[in-house]
């Protein structure tokens, strides 16, 4: 069975460890040498012991040290805990806001982080059956979402790590302290002439203009560049370089809610609305003339005689936008400081020009010769009419019926400066370049 070979190599063993006097005898003289007692007993057992301690020695000359062994042993173990302890883990799913949350911040995006794991998926959805998108990072460790949440609102977080199942949290963010909104012209849904602008006046004034002009966009089909102009820190206009095109299709996109328009006061809207542009009508007011020249998609529709403002009331010259209409209305010199000059309870077909009080309108009281002869007004612009505005073959009548909102009018030859481009709808007065520098962006 060998064990004469295991032997051998016991006593080649034992010559290495012998004193020098014996190195050079045969095995056999060294072994004859000894006495019988002197001879190493080998049992079975002692010698599978030898076979098993070869082994290891080999190990220690292939390390190269004796610590050296210790320590990739140590290494082994180590690194045999760490993949058992990743077998065992359980991911662990953090959520903020915190599950059960009920004011939580509505500033802040969702975060989910997972530990000993990664995330698979992760769902927020709101009470409204919206849904709040997100971004993963590369380690897809940490999802987050891509805005905040909303204020006011209940969510459900459905976090679900690789392997495992979902776990879910919800909470409630709180509502602000203080709101506010934009009232916007024209109307969702309605038609309007080509001068029309978006206009929006809020209800409290705006700190952070470029926050809340970020949060407004206006698109036009067909394309064109559109762009906001602040006049005050409540009121934001938008326009194109030139008219809107006949037949355009405007959308504002109000995207307000939880911008914070100053200090502790938050926007409320987050909604679309979408107005049309009807035919291109222009008209011409030359009060050196006292006429006016209606011009519809580029071709004259009529001339008028016209009434403008006397010497000592000027009616103001631009380009104006109608922003009001009226079949009848009351006009009284008190509201634009005039005194007690007039006051007229049903004037005729008024349409407003300026916030200030021009109008153009139907005139019942004044001699018929005086339209297209003379300016005799307070600074209004005057056509025949008839009382009781029900008469169709007066100009006062005509021209109204063939107006609508966002009508543009020109003034020309009146004697007076332009008109403040902030008095009614009237930003076509200023340069391109001069609309843009108001924009907050």
């Amino acid at each position: 069975m060998g064990v004469p070979q295991i032997s051998n190599r016991s006593e080649q063993s034992s010559n290495r460890s012998e004193p020098a006097r014996y190195r050079g005898r045969s095995a056999r003289n060294r072994t004859e040498s000894r006495s019988p007692s002197d001879r190493p007993a080998w049992s079975r057992r002692g010698i599978l012991a030898a076979l098993g301690a070869v082994p290891a020695v080999a190990l220690t000359g292939c390390s190269g040290s004796a610590d050296a062994s210790e320590g990739s042993g140590a290494s082994a173990t180590a690194a045999a805990s760490t993949k058992a302890k990743a077998r065992t883990a359980t991911p662990t799913v953090s959520v903020t806001p915190a599950d059960g949350t009920k004011k939580a911040d509505f500033t802040s995006p969702v975060e989910v982080t997972v530990a000993d794991g990664t995330l698979s998926s992760v769902k927020v959805t709101g009470n409204d059956g919206s849904t709040l998108a997100g971004s993963f990072n590369d380690a897809r460790t940490r999802w987050t979402s891509t805005r905040n949440p909303y204020s006011g609102a209940k969510y459900t977080v459905t976090a679900t790590p690789r392997g495992a199942g979902a776990q879910t949290t919800s909470f409630v963010t709180k509502s602000p302290g203080e709101t506010f909104v934009g009232y916007f012209t024209p109307e969702a849904n309605s038609t309007s002439g080509v001068g029309m602008p978006v206009s929006l006046n809020f209800t409290r004034a705006v700190k952070d203009r470029a926050a809340v002009e970020k949060a407004i966009t206006v698109t036009a089909e067909p394309a064109v560049e559109v762009v906001g102009h602040w006049f005050s820190d409540t009121r934001l206009d938008f326009r194109p370089e030139e008219y809107w095109a006949a037949g355009t299709k405007v959308t504002l996109s109000l995207r307000l809610k939880d911008v914070e328009g100053t200090d502790g006061v938050y926007g409320t809207q987050s909604k679309d609305v979408t107005f049309h542009i009807g035919r291109r009508q222009v008209s011409t007011v030359d009060l050196a003339k006292k006429t006016m020249t209606v011009e519809r998609d580029g071709s004259t529709l009529a001339t008028y005689p016209v009434s403008g403002g006397d010497a000592d009331h000027t009616t103001w010259s631009g380009i104006m936008v109608v922003s009001e209409r009226f079949k009848q209305t009351r006009m009284e010199s008190s509201t634009v400081g005039l005194g007690d000059e007039y006051d007229i309870p049903d004037v005729p077909h008024a349409q407003r020009l300026t916030t200030s009080g021009t109008f153009i309108h139907g005139n019942y009281w004044a001699s018929t010769s005086v339209f297209g002869s003379s300016n005799t007004s307070h600074g209004c612009i005057g056509l025949h009419d008839a009382k009781g505005a029900d008469d169709s073959s007066v100009p006062g009548y005509k021209f109204y019926a063939s107006s609508m909102l966002g009508d543009v009018v020109i003034v020309k030859n009146s004697g007076e400066r332009t008109v403040d481009p902030a008095n009614g709808l009237n930003g076509w007065n200023l340069s391109w370049a001069d609309w843009k520098a108001g924009s907050a962006l």
